[in-house]
């Protein structure tokens, strides 16, 4: 007999049918994601790390840790969702459902990133924020820490000092930087003539690699761990944690910073200071700043000698006094303090301030930056000063930071890590413009300066490749789109030289689908890009999403039809 009510209930699918659609639609990427996690953690711990669109906290906890305001505008592409792991066991799972639904992964740690690549895609895609698994553990007996991906370098200093006066570990002087990252590209600091690179200091990690396992050293093999330290372990894997050794330092050292203009010998500090700060005692750093700046209403240039000498400061003007008298350094012009105190006076800390400052992770601070590097293997004649002070006076804002090598760099072999740029470099150049500006026309202003003050180094700097330091992004350097082995060379060989093709190799026997990447990854050697098919696997994935809750949801209010 047919059901009286069927008119009504058919009246009633449709009424339904448009006000469920009218409605908020429960999110089905977050649905499926959320679905594939539960199959290895509990529910409601996979729902607490999922922040999609629709989650309040999403805005803020994805700016966070965006560290660079050019991509923190309403017309940067966001991910859809961020998923924050609480645990090893999250980031396997987070790995494989990824995959499984196909979505590019973005791997945060700190968000220093200056090209924004760790959470920018011109795909959908999903950010595996790395923030929560910062965990450090120092073990004194053997003078090693393990430090979670999502630490920040303040934070492993800080937890140094609180185990030990007399150690220390050559990375930044950034406090907000995240070891992740930090350690994946290389990283150095003002030990770097004393102790080499952060990555010279790596014992041990844990990743998680393309099928959701957790290696060690001894389980992902010699390959790719010298691959992850140096090579940009997001090409590769996520990593979880580094075991790090610590390096003794002195109960005092001596920091000191002079400035000086064009007017006051400027030409000729800087000239000396090429051969010197590169050859002098490894444990004195100095760094150099060149900034355009306006004294009494006429444009000028400062340099900025900046240093960290491990010992006192009778030992350190004797050797300068010797070494470099065109700097006129003294006593009064030096302040004895501990190593501790020192990373917090690079940061731009008052002497004196507590340690405990350095936990500070500033989040949400972003101004608008670009920055670009280059290697110096001959020094720059008195003429190309002079040229180079009148270029940056027209250009008006880009500044220059030369950081001396030399020391414990000249002695390791530039195939020891996927960092390459050793001995024959006198000095890295990060070129350095900040603005407070936001718009298209101010970004284009500024990065162009850099651009121009880069082109005109061209004569003084390395060739062939001209070379260039991973952990300064820079996407000028070369992009890829086609994850091709030509299109990986072009940045390839500046960032890592000859050290690209060994980074190929590993990349192709631990990837070989690609599907760790981003603009300035590593491609596998045989194809181009593996998983072009992502982009239409997420349409597809997000349309039988959507229609099956539909279906799912008709069909509980017509059962009574059938």
């Amino acid at each position: 007999m047919p059901n009286p009510m069927r008119p009504y209930l058919l009246l009633s699918v449709v009424f339904f049918f448009n006000l469920y659609h009218s409605m908020a639609v429960p999110d089905p990427t977050r649905q499926a994601l959320l679905q594939c996690l539960t199959q290895s953690i509990p529910t409601d711990t996979a729902s607490s790390i999922i922040v999609s669109k629709s989650n309040p906290s999403y805005t803020s906890v994805l700016r966070a840790y965006i560290r660079n305001a050019r991509f923190n505008t309403s017309s940067t592409p966001k991910p859809l969702i961020i998923i924050t792991p609480l645990d090893e066991s999250h980031v396997s799972a987070a790995v494989i459902c990824s995959q499984k639904l196909g979505f590019q992964l973005k791997i945060r740690s700190g968000g220093h990133d200056y090209e924004g690549l760790s959470y920018v895609f011109d795909n959908p895609f999903f950010v595996l924020d790395m923030f929560n698994l910062r965990s450090i553990t120092v073990n004194m007996a053997d003078e090693t820490a393990w430090v979670g991906a999502g630490a920040t370098l303040g934070e492993l200093y800080y937890n140094i000092w609180k185990n030990s006066k007399v150690h220390g570990f050559p990375a930044g002087v950034c406090p907000t930087v995240g070891v992740g990252g930090h350690l994946s590209g290389a990283g150095y600091g003002t030990l770097i003539r004393k102790y080499g690179l952060s990555v010279d200091h790596v014992v041990d990690a844990k990743l998680v690699d393309v099928n959701g396992k957790i290696l060690d050293r001894k389980t992902m093999g010699e390959d790719l761990f010298w691959a992850i330290r140096g090579g940009g372990a997001a090409s590769f894997g996520v990593v979880l944690s580094y075991k790090i050794k610590l390096v003794p330092v002195p109960e005092t050292v001596t920091v000191f910073r002079i400035e000086r203009l064009l007017t006051e010998n400027a030409t000729d500090i800087t000239f000396k200071w090429q051969t010197i700060a590169p050859t002098t005692d490894e444990n004195l750093f100095m760094r150099m700043l060149l900034q355009p700046v306006t004294r009494n209403k006429k444009k000028t240039a400062r340099i900025s000698v900046i240093a960290l000498y491990l010992g006192d400061s009778d030992s350190l003007v004797s050797l300068l006094q010797k070494d470099f008298p065109e700097l006129s350094i003294g006593k009064s012009n030096c302040n004895e303090t501990t190593w501790i105190d020192s990373v917090l006076w690079w940061a731009n800390f008052n002497l004196g301030t507590p340690p405990t400052a350095l936990l500070d992770r500033d989040l949400n601070d972003a101004g608008f930056l670009k920055r670009k590097s280059d290697y110096v293997q001959t020094p720059i004649p008195k003429s190309g000063l002079e040229s180079l002070w009148q270029k940056m006076i027209e250009l008006g804002k880009v500044g220059m930071v030369f950081n001396a090598y030399g020391g414990r760099m000249d002695q390791i072999k530039p195939d020891e890590t996927p960092f390459p740029h050793r001995a024959g470099n006198l000095y890295k150049i990060q070129y350095s413009v900040n603005w407070d500006q936001p718009g298209s026309e101010a970004d284009k202003n500024f990065t162009t300066q850099a651009k121009l003050l880069h082109d005109f180094m061209t004569p003084f700097v390395s060739k062939n490749p001209r070379s260039a330091y991973f952990n300064y992004r820079d996407i000028d350097v070369g992009s890829t789109k086609k994850w091709s082995y030509e299109e990986g060379k072009v940045y390839g060989e500046s960032y890592f030289n000859g050290n690209y093709e060994r980074l190929v190799d590993v990349k192709t026997a631990v990837d070989a689908n690609n599907f760790f990447r981003n603009e300035q990854s590593i491609p596998p050697r045989s194809s181009s890009i593996l998983h072009s098919s992502y982009g239409s696997a997420t349409c597809i994935i997000t349309a039988v999403n959507t229609c099956w809750y539909y279906i799912v949801f008709i069909f509980s209010l017509c059962s009574d039809l059938f």
